[in-house]
């Protein structure tokens, strides 16, 4: 058993002129590669082997990153399976000259550790706060709901496929195209 702390990594980088898009902020696509690495270390750490990203569950942009800005990210397992890990990545931007930090991106990633190429079972979770305890069930319900909303969206997509070209004209123009799929309200 580990706590998160353990898995605790923090990653700091210069943005240059190649992270930047044409306004001259940090491309979202630099960023996802910043959270993915720390994702890695971090959750590579806490197993004590090799983690691969399962998926992206929700990134969130903030505000956006400045050229010349220092990024740091500071990753934490705040949930653990059988062999996944969640980690939590926060992102941070630092005016060097000016002084100041400023939260701009959240980040969880799914990883899962392998050894020998294939999964293999990391230590269970232990916690050493109730905010920890907090953000595990916090990743426990989002996993749960995961399953659940692809289970959903594979029947109801599944349905779309079925329909006549009146129907499907009828569902694009539907304004709640759920209640329709979920068969609450006929089109």
């Amino acid at each position: 058993m580990k706590p998160p702390s353990s898995s605790r990594t923090e990653t700091s980088q210069v943005v240059t002129p190649n992270d930047a898009n044409f306004l001259g902020k940090v491309f979202g696509g630099t960023i996802l590669s910043l959270v993915d690495l720390c994702a890695y270390a971090t959750a590579s750490r806490y197993a004590g082997n090799i983690a691969v990203t399962a998926s992206f569950d929700r990134v969130d942009f903030h505000e956006p990153i400045e050229l010349g800005e220092v990024v740091t990210c500071i990753g934490e397992v705040t949930y653990v399976g059988r062999t996944s890990m969640e980690v939590t990545i926060e992102v941070y931007a630092e005016n060097v000259l000016k002084g100041g930090r400023r939260h701009t991106n959240t980040a969880r990633v799914t990883m899962v550790a392998f050894k020998d190429n294939k999964p293999t079972p990391v230590p269970p979770l232990t916690f050493e706060t109730k905010d920890e305890k907090i953000r595990f069930l916090e990743g426990k319900i989002r996993r749960e709901l995961r399953k659940t909303q692809t289970k959903e969206q594979e029947k109801l997509c599944g349905r779309i496929a079925t329909l006549s070209e009146v129907e499907l004209e009828r569902w694009i123009q539907a304004p709640d195209v759920l209640s329709i799929a979920s068969g609450k309200q006929m089109p």
